[in-house]
């Protein structure tokens, strides 16, 4: 029998696994104009996302491993994948809701990160439909999974539109009050996956303000203006212009590492949010999102230790994330968008990755 692979050379049977009595396999989205985006069930990962650059050959610009044996064991374990029941940090893992005190896994210093020890990216979602351009996954966390409160039901939507943007969609349910922040955490370079910097990808954000941490990746609490600060993207910057600059915030995290507060009319506005481009394809995306915030993050503690798709290292700052959510710390943060999800609410949300290319900067205008 023939071996079936992907645009992007991956090859389906790597993809079939058993875990927890699971299925794994990995499922392929195309529209016409011949983008590919490939999306594995384990973590409801993004494995790979194909789209034309500024000559019409198809560009690779998500990282990923080329089989789920790499993912099992990946030291990136957040490649692709959606992030929950919360992305982003929780300090010391401990929070209140309702009187309740609840302690969740610390796995990031002292914090909790991205959902614990075995959050939303490592565990199989069950396909619930897949057409040529959209798959539907839904993954059923049990109550006190993690620590976490509630038996909460989750939807999220891949689809590949013919104008060649990823559009994906979230909604949840819960039967007891708990908190939720999902987002995808796909690692994007625009030259390809396995250019080796992101430095020269150009950036704006639709966002005057940004929320400092100390040194834990912990927001103080109160946003601060990125006007006259290596934080501001307001007007057109390459991301390695300013990223080792004496400033503490790039040395706390060793690069970006940081929530933007996004420009917004209403609070779940579905809005621009910026875009970023690679000079060396031309490719553009564009970010659109219901989210309050975008945590931008310029991959600073990858290492290149291992090999990747198609044979690729990704070394330091190869990569950059564009984690659309809520703030982190939101529960512990009075001041900050609700993270709180009652028996009686429905959380929907929606981002979207657009891509395009062309010699004009009109984009960078909007």
């Amino acid at each position: 029998m023939k071996e079936m692979y992907s645009k992007s050379g991956l090859l389906v049977k790597a993809f079939e696994h058993t875990i927890d009595g699971r299925q794994t396999g990995l499922y392929t989205l195309t529209n016409k104009r011949g983008s590919e985006v490939t999306v594995t069930n384990y973590g409801a990962k993004i494995v790979s996302l194909m789209v034309p650059d500024n000559k019409g050959a198809l560009v690779d610009v998500v990282l990923g491993h080329p089989s789920i044996e790499d993912y099992l064991s990946s030291e990136e374990p957040y490649f692709g994948a959606v992030c929950g029941r919360t992305g982003n940090r929780i300090a010391r893992g401990r929070f209140t809701l309702d009187g309740v005190i609840y302690q969740l896994a610390v796995n990031n210093g002292p914090n909790s990160l991205h959902g614990g020890i075995r959050g939303f990216n490592a565990v199989v979602w069950e396909v619930k439909r897949v057409s040529d351009t959209s798959i539907e996954l839904f993954y059923r966390s049990p109550d006190g999974e993690e620590g976490y409160p509630g038996t909460l039901s989750v939807t999220v939507v891949y689809t590949l539109t013919e104008d060649n943007a990823l559009d994906i969609t979230y909604q949840a349910e819960t039967d007891k009050a708990t908190i939720l922040n999902l987002t995808n955490h796909s690692y994007f370079n625009l030259s390809g996956q396995g250019d080796p910097l992101i430095g020269d990808h150009l950036l704006m954000l639709h966002a005057d303000y940004y929320l400092p941490t100390d040194e834990t990746a912990i927001p103080y609490g109160d946003p601060e203006p990125v006007k006259g600060t290596p934080m501001d993207f307001t007007e057109p910057h390459t991301l390695g212009e300013r990223i080792d600059e004496e400033f503490e915030q790039l040395k706390f995290g060793r690069g970006y590492d940081h929530t933007f507060v996004l420009n917004k009319k209403t609070a779940d506005d579905y809005s621009y949010a910026g875009i970023c481009e690679s000079p060396k394809t031309g490719i553009k995306m564009e970010i659109y999102t219901t989210e309050p915030g975008v945590q931008l993050y310029t991959g600073n503690w990858m290492t290149g230790g291992f090999t990747a798709k198609q044979g690729k290292r990704y070394p330091q700052r190869s990569a950059v994330c564009f984690e659309t959510q809520h703030f982190p710390d939101s529960i512990n943060k009075p001041q900050y968008p609700s993270t709180v999800l009652r028996p009686d609410q429905v959380f929907t949300s929606r981002t979207t990755y657009k891509f395009s290319v062309g010699k004009n900067t009109d984009a960078f205008t909007e």
